[in-house]
């Protein structure tokens, strides 16, 4: 039933043409013949890979570790759901043993070599599930993520990682890492395949002692977002990676976001304490009969980490998970209120090492990579890895956007408008990004057509009103023949009054519709000084929309400007002296 990797290496794309050998090293089992999905699902004709720490019916789970090796009885949960949904399983892919490490390179299987250049590491712990994605063997793959072994890879083989919320896509039937923080990860070459998959694999799982009922936040962040951003930055001497931030920055901002500085300091310290506080015993915990037995079978570093973990009492781990909450308490403001970020902008990894640079300095390499990810489980936050760009040395970079618990598919919308507006070829590959699709399950927010006539035109000195609002012009028009425009006097900045007046008795007056998210609506109305308010206007094409109107009482002694047809018109005749 198990075929040696040696023969999957005549399988390889053209893509990959020039690997060296140990490409082969991506793969630890090839399903023979490939387990076939159910006929007619929403991903059938796709083929799928999974890290060799699921479980799949029939197969060795190995987690790397040849003499952990146990043949599974069962499919994992989100193995069963995927075949259920028409994908065809291939194989079992490499990975860092135990899932310990963020680098490719810790398996007694041989390290997994970077998609794009061989020299280089894939990153880890699900190396082998990306680079199969990577090199278009699969459609897509599943990798874990506790530390950020679903963001790291893809950033470093130019594709897509997803790391959904915790509990969103059961665990059951996958070795655990660190149980608590551990999710299944989605690779993709886009996000759009990414997101259908997620769609099928999410789901509440009882039998998941981390499975949780979640509400997914159904509508995209708005047209104009805020995004932090670090306010230190680390790329430990990469002068390119650190250009091919800045150049993503840049690049968020041409797509509607306002970049804001978030102190990073609380974050780091999170992530700290996954490996450097007793929470690291939840590490030994999950293999810890195994490795009490067997730890000479255990390659290091991963067996030294393990043993850390037996140092600590409970009253450690007591105190770690304390400190986490305290320190996600400190950092929640960001998320909220009006100063409140809408997504966390990082580097999906500050850097790339070589294979032999990593082998040479395992541990502190190792920790560089997961600058940017180890706090985001432990304090409960969702991601999406994304491609940026390919620097000038034709390595790949990377970018992930973060948000809050739920925040899965408004992060997967913004990501595919990211991944599209870099121009990238997908993966190794030359092949261009299909066109984008809509986000399954994300739906436009509810919005509110509002006619502006004065101040907030576009131009004027109140537009930033609107824009600030993520309202979107719609159309320029007219109102009906039905109104009356006015010069409000001492008005600062200057503004009109329309009022409706009867038929045959008015004039057209210039409009602009301005279509703005409902949640926002509220808030724009607030801010309308009387004798001004909203009310409903006809407009020339016979519909009807809300709009700015006058009280009557305020025209007294106010000048009639109707026959100018608009007040742009008015103002440019000020200008004009007339």
């Amino acid at each position: 039933m198990v075929q040696a990797t040696s023969s999957l290496v005549a399988g390889l794309s053209p893509a990959a043409a020039g690997v060296p050998v140990r490409a082969e090293q991506a793969w630890l089992v090839r399903c023979e013949p490939p387990i076939a999905g159910a006929p007619g699902g929403p991903l059938s004709g796709l083929s799928f890979a999974v890290k060799d720490n699921i479980d799949v019916a029939g197969y060795p789970t190995s987690a790397a570790c040849p003499a952990f090796a146990y043949t599974a009885t069962t499919h994992a949960a989100v193995v069963q759901r995927l075949l259920d949904a028409g994908a065809t399983l291939v194989g079992k892919t490499n990975l860092d043993q135990f899932a310990c490490g963020l680098n490719g390179t810790r398996s007694p299987h041989g390290a997994v070599p970077n998609a794009l250049d061989a020299a280089y590491v894939s990153g880890g712990s699900s190396s082998g599930s990306a680079y199969v994605v990577a090199t278009e063997q699969v459609d897509f793959a599943l990798g874990t993520d506790t530390a950020g072994s679903g963001r790291v890879p893809a950033g470093l083989n130019n594709i897509v990682g997803v790391k959904p919320t915790k509990g969103l896509i059961s665990a059951r039937g996958v070795v655990p890492a660190a149980q608590s923080a551990d999710c299944v990860s989605i690779f993709a070459r886009t996000v759009d395949l990414a997101a259908r998959v997620l769609q099928v694999a999410q789901g509440h799982d009882a039998e998941d002692p981390y499975g949780r009922q979640l509400t997914l936040a159904s509508e995209p962040l708005p047209a104009s977002f805020r995004f932090g951003v670090p306010d230190v930055l680390e790329f430990f001497g990469d002068a390119a990676a650190e250009a091919a931030f800045a150049e993503a920055v840049v690049r968020l901002q041409a797509l509607g976001g306002t970049p804001v500085s978030i102190h990073y300091a609380p974050l780091a310290q999170a992530a700290a304490l996954l490996y450097e506080s007793a929470l690291v015993a939840e590490r030994y915990a999950a293999v810890r009969s195994f490795f009490d037995a067997h730890a000479d079978q255990v390659v290091e570093p991963v067996r030294s980490i393990l043993a850390s973990g037996r140092g600590y009492s409970a009253a450690d781990l007591c105190d770690a998970q304390t400190r986490l909450r305290a320190l996600g308490q400190q950092v929640a403001p960001m998320w909220q209120g009006a100063e409140a970020i809408d997504v966390l902008l990082v580097p999906t990894a500050p850097t790339h090492y070589t294979i032999a640079a990593m082998q040479a300095d395992p541990v502190v390499l190792n920790r560089n990579l997961g600058a940017y990810t180890n706090f985001v489980n432990l304090l409960d936050y969702a991601a999406i890895a994304v491609p940026s760009s390919l620097r000038a040395d034709g390595l790949p970079f990377g970018i992930t956007l973060i948000g809050p618990s739920g925040s899965d598919l408004q992060l997967a919308e913004l990501g595919q408008r990211y991944h599209h507006a870099t121009g990238l070829p997908q993966a190794a590959g030359s092949t261009p990004l299909p066109a984008p699709q809509p986000i399954a399950g994300l739906q436009a927010p509810a919005t509110v057509r509002v006619a502006v006539v004065g101040a907030h035109l576009s131009g004027m000195p109140l537009n930033g009103q609107l824009t600030e609002r993520g309202a979107t012009l719609e159309r320029a028009t007219e109102t009906a023949p039905d109104y009356q425009l006015y010069a409000l006097p001492g008005t600062v900045p200057p503004k009109p009054g329309l009022l409706r007046v009867a038929p045959g008795q008015g004039a057209r007056i210039a409009v602009e519709v301005w279509r703005m998210p409902a949640a926002h609506y509220g808030s724009f109305v607030a801010l309308i000084p009387q004798p001004l308010g909203i009310g409903t206007l006809s407009l020339a094409d016979g519909s009807s929309v809300q709009g700015f109107i006058c009280e009557p009482l305020a025209l007294a002694g106010a000048r009639d400007i109707s026959h100018f047809g608009g007040w742009r018109a008015y103002i440019a005749s000020l200008k004009a002296g007339n």
